[in-house]
């Protein structure tokens, strides 16, 4: 890991370096800033599909809520090294598509989940579906999943031991007045017993505030799950003992949390590597009253105490060698303000280090992609931790 950052970077040396070229930060890191057309560029996911090209997912547009936000998609060619131009996979002009998730099926089909929602209605979202039969290359039209409105998705897909398909998401509950600004969402897990024709959605049991359900695979026959926190305070834990079938309620760990997304995988010797900013409201005392107040006049601080704008930075890696049970910092990956008062990025009011997705490949290395300033998706390579 490199001993010192660079500085943040302006809007206009962000898009000179947006053009997917893998780069060496140091000797165990290279990085790229993927290529988009887009001024607002968030939420990162990354997947391996079939073959081994690498695939990176995230929402892009103006401003997080306005009508043109779409899911985009670039990928990393196995054995190259330049991310392929955006390629976009939604175009609803009234709505906000947001938080992709991609999962290739036991049969090769490759899953793209994501939500959308009119403006900053979270709570009036749909899930939406879209299949590709040739490795994610084209993907077939639009379709609503359930008949679920205000359930948000994030993280992936697992298969229970059973064969369930397991989508976490979570619930975002409007308040008795005023509009949502998250305080009152709870987890919930959505399954499917026919191969993603139908779904059900299960509630978490005391989850409110834990977001961003993210299950991992079991270590001894116990299955964790981590959570962001609506209230500023701790990543959170839950734990399932029959595979993914139900969970227990979520308990904080020793990790803090800003009310910004996390991811964690297990790693291929158990341990777990999670990627963070590890930071919460009792760190800081900047506030805004919600994530969508510059695109919605009334937008005022809402039931439940969720808590924005506490910094989204630094991005740091995480390893836990007890299950999730608790954490160390490993490496600071990013560094920077964080400062997230606003979603701008075209003005570069906006400094976010935010959003992370991880995954690690056959050789042990790992692959982060994050939301840099809101203005780009920035790729890591890194050896194996």
């Amino acid at each position: 890991m490199p001993d010192s950052l660079p500085p943040e970077l302006s809007p206009a040396q962000i898009v000179a370096l947006m053009d997917g070229v893998l780069r060496p930060a140091s000797q165990a890191v290279a990085e790229a800033y993927l290529p988009s057309p887009a001024v607002q560029n968030h939420a990162a996911f990354l997947a391996f599909l079939p073959g081994g090209d690498l695939a990176c997912t995230w929402f892009g547009g103006t401003m997080e809520g306005r009508g043109d936000i779409s899911i985009w998609m670039s990928r990393l060619k196995r054995g190259h090294s330049q991310w392929s131009q955006a390629q976009r996979l939604s175009d609803a002009p009234d709505r906000s598509e947001q938080n992709p998730v991609l999962f290739t099926a036991p049969d090769g089909v490759v899953w793209l989940f994501h939500t959308s929602q009119p403006g900053g209605r979270q709570d009036e979202c749909e899930i939406m579906a879209r299949q590709s039969q040739d490795g994610g290359a084209r993907f077939g039209p639009p379709r609503r999943i359930g008949d679920f409105t205000g359930i948000f998705v994030r993280q992936p897909v697992q298969i229970t031991p059973s064969g369930r398909w397991l989508l976490p998401g979570f619930h975002c509950i409007t308040p008795a007045q005023g509009r949502w600004t998250g305080g009152l969402d709870v987890a919930v897990a959505l399954y499917s017993d026919d191969q993603g024709s139908t779904w059900a959605a299960q509630p978490v049991p005391d989850s409110l505030g834990a977001v961003h359900m993210n299950p991992i695979p079991p270590h001894a026959g116990v299955s964790p799950a981590f959570y962001r926190d609506r209230f500023s305070q701790h990543v959170r834990r839950s734990l399932s003992f029959d595979g993914g079938e139900t969970w227990g309620a979520p308990t904080a760990t020793n990790m803090p949390n800003n009310n910004s997304s996390v991811q964690a995988i297990r790693l291929d010797d158990g341990r777990i590597a999670m990627v963070l900013n590890p930071i919460n409201a009792s760190m800081s005392d900047q506030r805004r009253a919600s994530l969508y107040d510059e695109i919605e006049e009334d937008a005022v601080a809402g039931a439940g105490g969720a808590i924005w704008g506490v910094p989204r930075a630094p991005m740091a890696l995480a390893l836990s060698s007890d299950n999730g049970a608790s954490f160390d910092i490993a490496a600071i990956l990013e560094d920077g303000t964080g400062a997230c008062l606003s979603n701008n990025s075209v003005d570069g009011l906006n400094k976010e280090l935010s959003y992370p997705s991880i995954l690690q490949d056959p050789s042990g290395d790992l692959h982060i992609a994050f939301t840099y300033h809101r203005r780009a998706i920035k790729y890591l390579r890194v050896a194996r931790p």
